[in-house]
């Protein structure tokens, strides 16, 4: 039996072949129905002759079907992933996670001098861009919300948020957590602050909660609303260095009551960050995935108290930190539920 090829992990080919893919549209273009290579060419502004070598690359990673009495390349159940419905966002080079992945090919650069690649490749960092291009903006707030369109409820209703009636949700984005727990527990109510505030207070009062809710326009590097029952960090420190993410920790330490809470919902290494997102985070941001370990340690280093952390998704837990000068000594280590 011939080994295997290390080519099959290596090749380039097909990864971008299917960005562009997703980048043109080409599934939504064809449709069920199909489309010849003239058609999609015609309907995408490329050549007939070069987007027809794609399709046929496409129809060998078996993403596209060619039929050909009608000459028409239809996309495979594989291939509609790619589409609207589908993963898209991820994929589309001309959106902020899409771009961010084609920082990748100066991986080599960030493993030699510890920077991230994102600015060597476009000139500013990540969050920078965003700020400077709304298409960019409004992309990355649409990937989250596909993130976690199906984890969000189940945060929601996993974990008892019924017990901070003021929760600020610190970089919330345009609001798709804060909303569901929201739904899920009626007594609480909460202020989201992001560096673009219109997009959360618009969906919060189509969602009905504007009563109960209220959006900020601030940076988590700024003051934070004081006097809140918890400040929740969801997916947040894992953008960032330890430095950075000492400074985002403090400043919920210090807008925090003394019996007020610190609330992480992260991906933790161990339980469910795997090391491709790890290498991601590196590339992108100059972040990282951490253990539970370093991320009680960076608390501990922020004025924080661990006290437990909780399992809500099969990808993320809750760590809960208190504020208190003084707490009851806590289970080292201790993951509720694993």
């Amino acid at each position: 039996m011939d080994e295997p090829s290390i080519m099959a992990l290596a090749d380039l080919a097909t990864p971008m072949a299917i960005r562009v893919a997703a980048t043109l549209g080409l599934v939504e273009h064809a449709g069920r129905a199909g489309a010849t290579a003239d058609q999609l060419a015609a309907a995408t502004g490329t050549r007939p002759r070069i987007l027809r070598r794609l399709l046929e690359h496409l129809v060998t990673a078996g993403v596209f079907a060619f039929d050909t009495e009608s000459a028409r390349y239809r996309p495979t159940p594989l291939g509609t992933q790619m589409g609207a419905d589908g993963i898209k966002l991820l994929l589309d080079i001309s959106c902020a996670g899409g771009r961010a992945e084609l920082a990748f090919t100066d991986l080599l650069e960030t493993i030699t001098t510890g920077e991230p690649a994102y600015p060597r490749r476009y000139g500013r960092d990540f969050w920078a861009d965003l700020d400077a291009e709304p298409n960019l903006r409004s992309s990355f707030d649409a990937q989250m919300n596909w993130r976690f369109r199906e984890q969000a409820p189940r945060i929601a209703e996993g974990f008892d948020w019924s017990r901070f009636p003021h929760i600020v949700d610190v970089g919330g984005g345009d609001g798709p957590l804060l909303i569901e727990i929201l739904r899920a527990h009626p007594g609480v109510r909460g202020t989201l602050l992001d560096l673009a505030a219109g997009p959360a207070a618009d969906r919060f009062a189509a969602a009905g909660l504007g009563d109960r809710v209220s959006a900020v326009a601030g940076s988590f590097f700024d003051p934070l609303p004081a006097g809140a029952d918890a400040y929740l960090l969801s997916d947040i420190v894992h953008d960032w260095d330890d430095e950075h993410a000492r400074a985002i920790l403090s400043g919920c330490r210090r807008a925090a009551e003394p019996d007020a809470t610190v609330l992480l919902i992260e991906p933790v290494r161990g339980h469910g960050a795997h090391t491709g997102i790890d290498l991601f985070m590196l590339m992108c941001f100059g972040g990282e995935e951490r253990t539970l370990d370093e991320l009680v340690e960076l608390g501990a280093e922020s004025g924080l108290v661990f006290r437990d952390a909780v399992p809500v998704t099969e990808g993320r837990l809750a760590l809960e930190f208190g504020v208190e000068e003084e707490t009851p000594a806590v289970r080292e280590g201790h993951i509720e539920g694993i």
